[in-house]
């Protein structure tokens, strides 16, 4: 799977050279769009960051079967000598504890492929008010979340809305 990553303003042309179908998502702040594309490495036009995506865990959310407008994107790399506690952490609590929290649709976690940063986790929300309500909140204020988050670089955290 390809993740891709526009400024806003090139949507309308990616829309018209795109697949029928293709879910574009708006960033809150309307400056940017993303997209996942399937199959063979499309070609884009310049200025567009496209990197594959290497599935590592996915789980069914409270919401799954719901609709899901809100996508939330964090992008991240994670200093070397705290990728396994990372990566333990993703796996055994987080990404579950995410998908736990009620509107969350799905939660999936990616291994980039390419240009970094290096790892890719997205939540399909049902509601906006799911993200950062108090059962997210919970998850994320765990010890072994504060023990882990100091370690993160180049992290970029995007919420989007399916237009």
């Amino acid at each position: 799977m390809w993740y891709l990553r526009f400024a806003w303003a090139d949507a309308s042309t990616l829309a018209r050279a795109a697949a029928p179908g293709l879910r574009l998502y708006r960033s809150e702040d309307g400056t940017e769009g993303c997209a996942y594309l399937h199959g063979a490495r499309p070609q884009m036009a310049e200025g567009m960051t496209l990197v594959r995506l290497q599935l590592l865990q996915e789980v069914a959310g409270a919401a799954f079967n719901r609709d899901s407008p809100w996508h939330y994107v964090v992008a991240t790399d994670v200093v070397a000598e705290h990728e396994d506690d990372f990566n333990a952490w993703y796996r055994d609590e987080h990404l579950a504890g995410l998908a736990a929290v009620p509107g969350t649709v799905r939660a999936a976690r990616y291994k980039v492929d390419g240009a970094g940063p290096r790892y890719h986790a997205c939540y399909d929300l049902a509601e906006r008010a799911a993200f950062n309500s108090p059962e997210w909140l919970a998850v994320r204020a765990t010890p072994w979340s504060d023990r882990v988050r100091p370690h993160f670089i180049n992290t970029r955290r995007t919420m989007y809305l399916r237009v």
